[in-house]
């Protein structure tokens, strides 16, 4: 995903030795919303891993995501995909609870990643 005139914001920009990822959403490549509780968790957490490695991010970096989500009883699900996926990371997260996001996403999900110098 590249800047564009829908959004033209970065979609990760390094800083330092951090990165900040844009917040992503569980859409498809076509913006349109994922269905079921964990393909939406793990959508956004797809888009968010691409943001990040467009500058070279990995996601064993991450150190803290925001999780944003228009239903808060997807925290289980949320704990079950860090215990799957982001176990060697670990983390820090906040879970928020949102009425709405874009296009109809029921997550969104942003990230910091720490860059060792060397």
């Amino acid at each position: 995903m590249s800047v564009s005139p829908d959004h033209p914001y970065s979609p990760a920009k390094p800083a330092g030795n951090h990165i900040y990822v844009s917040g992503a959403l569980s859409v498809d490549k076509d913006y349109q919303p994922v269905g079921g509780r964990r393909e939406a968790l793990d959508a956004a957490l797809d888009r968010m891993t691409e943001r990040l490695a467009t500058v070279g991010g990995r996601v064993e970096q991450l150190v803290k995501l925001v999780y944003y989500v228009t239903d808060v009883s997807l925290r289980e699900e949320a704990n079950q995909q860090f215990e799957d996926r982001l176990s060697a990371a670990r983390p820090a997260r906040t879970f928020v609870g949102v009425p709405d996001l874009p296009y109809g996403a029921s997550v969104e999900i942003d990230a910091i990643a720490y860059v060792e110098e060397g």
